[in-house]
């Protein structure tokens, strides 16, 4: 006989603390349980600062025992498949547990596969990755004489969109304090088209490349790295037009590429192999492709992009009415940050909450609010606001921080991200409080 609990969690990060802490503090239910296996909980948006060297790593990370809250049940083990049709979860070593309603919320996991030779390069020598290990950001950082300072990203869907420019940002500005400025060139290589999807916050920051005299490169979608040769592999996902200016390569072959791909072209050493062209780094910053993990790719849960399929309002399960899904693990279409989490967290509360006692859900909706506090400086940051139609959306509590416009770099921004967030994050969020 499966163990059962009124509401079953999946997952011990932001998503699930939060759901489970509001679900006891509210006095919703008396039976959550938390399918977790990690024993450490981290703070993982400090990790941007961790790698610029201004943030101490061991404040990032609380032991899950101090986290869980208190009336839920910590089952310490791992998911491992679903049977929705029973309502039932399997796990690794605790056999299945039955659930009344379930929280689908285990975040996302990383898929090196997906680009060859990455996971070789990852967090050794001068690759880099503020996603997995910031204090190698910092050493890498810290060690750079100069070169190509390649920042970049993969084309699936990373952790807050914005977290790979961060560092870039910070960089530079390192790289002025510790002499090596004049002696680099500092790329950006994305898939995208834009530097950001909302247009206030793209003005400011295309101010912020001109100031910092940074080389963007778009429609550069990442696909190989060659540790050895320290040359990152870019298939370019859009035809270039005809008459556009050309990159330069040592070997015979030459790629046109025209504006639309290029701003503040920098004539850094690049090659072309096979229709692919290579920007050569004497340090790379990547975020790590990303997937749901398997064991939910591998169910009956996902959409065709292999993320849970929930409607984008109200995060309830589009087939299983008993099964919501919310933080990096569903498919919405909206950054995947914990400011965001921060507004789906209710809505998934009062839906199971009306779900148990009138067998209906609520009339909240969840606009797709998320948020990108992009650090640009030590001591300077911008906060992107959005919704699903990209619309600028400034929290009205920013006023009583004396901050008129969010979309400008603002130092009091730089406050609220070392100091204010981390506190709001322990201490209000993660107990189920308001915020």
């Amino acid at each position: 006989m499966a163990t059962k609990f009124q509401v079953l969690i999946i997952g011990g990060g932001t998503a699930g603390i939060m759901t489970a802490a509001q679900l006891l503090r509210q006095k919703k239910t008396n039976s959550v349980a938390i399918i977790e296996p990690a024993d450490t909980h981290y703070y993982q948006p400090a990790w941007t600062l961790v790698g610029a060297g201004t943030f101490d790593y061991k404040k990032t990370a609380k032991p899950m025992s101090k986290v869980i809250p208190k009336g839920a049940e910590w089952i310490k083990d791992k998911a491992t498949g679903f049977d929705p049709e029973n309502n039932l979860v399997h796990t690794a070593s605790s056999g299945d547990i039955s659930y009344d309603y379930l929280v689908v919320a285990p975040g996302l996991t990383y898929d090196y596969s997906l680009i060859p030779g990455l996971g070789e390069a990852m967090d050794k020598g001068v690759v880099c990755s503020n996603y997995t290990d910031p204090e190698h950001t910092w050493k890498v950082l810290k060690n750079f004489k100069g070169g190509t300072a390649l920042f970049t990203q993969p084309a699936t869907p990373i952790k807050c969109g914005g977290a790979p420019q961060k560092i870039m940002y910070l960089a530079e500005s390192y790289f002025r304090k510790s002499g090596v400025r004049s002696k680099t060139n500092i790329v950006f290589a994305t898939p995208g088209t834009i530097i950001f999807g909302v247009k206030e916050i793209a003005k400011t920051l295309m101010n912020i490349i001109d100031r910092k005299d940074i080389n963007l490169r778009f429609f550069h979608k990442l696909v190989e790295v060659d540790a050895k040769n320290q040359i990152a592999w870019y298939e370019l996902v859009k035809q270039p037009e005809a008459g556009g200016c050309i990159l330069r390569s040592e070997e015979t072959d030459t790629v046109k590429i025209d504006k639309n791909f290029v701003y503040n072209y920098k004539d850094v050493k690049v090659s072309v192999k096979n229709g692919r062209y290579g920007i050569h780094y004497d340090m790379m910053h990547t975020a790590p492709p990303s997937v749901a993990p398997a064991f939910v790719r591998e169910s009956s849960l996902v959409n065709e992009a292999g993320w849970v399929d929930v409607d984008k309002h109200s995060l309830q399960h589009r087939k299983y009415p008993n099964i919501f899904s919310l933080g990096d693990v569903a498919g919405l279409p909206t950054a995947k940050t914990g400011a965001a989490i921060r507004k789906q967290v209710p809505i998934v509360v009062d839906n199971i909450d009306l779900l148990m006692q009138q067998d209906r859900i609520g009339s909240l909706s969840y606009n797709g609010y998320s948020s990108c506090p992009l650090v640009t400086d030590y001591g300077k940051m911008v906060l992107a606001e959005f919704d699903y139609d990209q619309n600028f959306k400034p929290d009205p509590k920013l006023k009583q921080l004396l901050i008129k416009d969010s979309s400008k770099e603002h130092w009091r921004l730089w406050i609220l991200k070392k100091y204010g967030l981390p506190y709001l994050y322990w201490n209000k969020m993660l107990k189920g409080k308001e915020v």
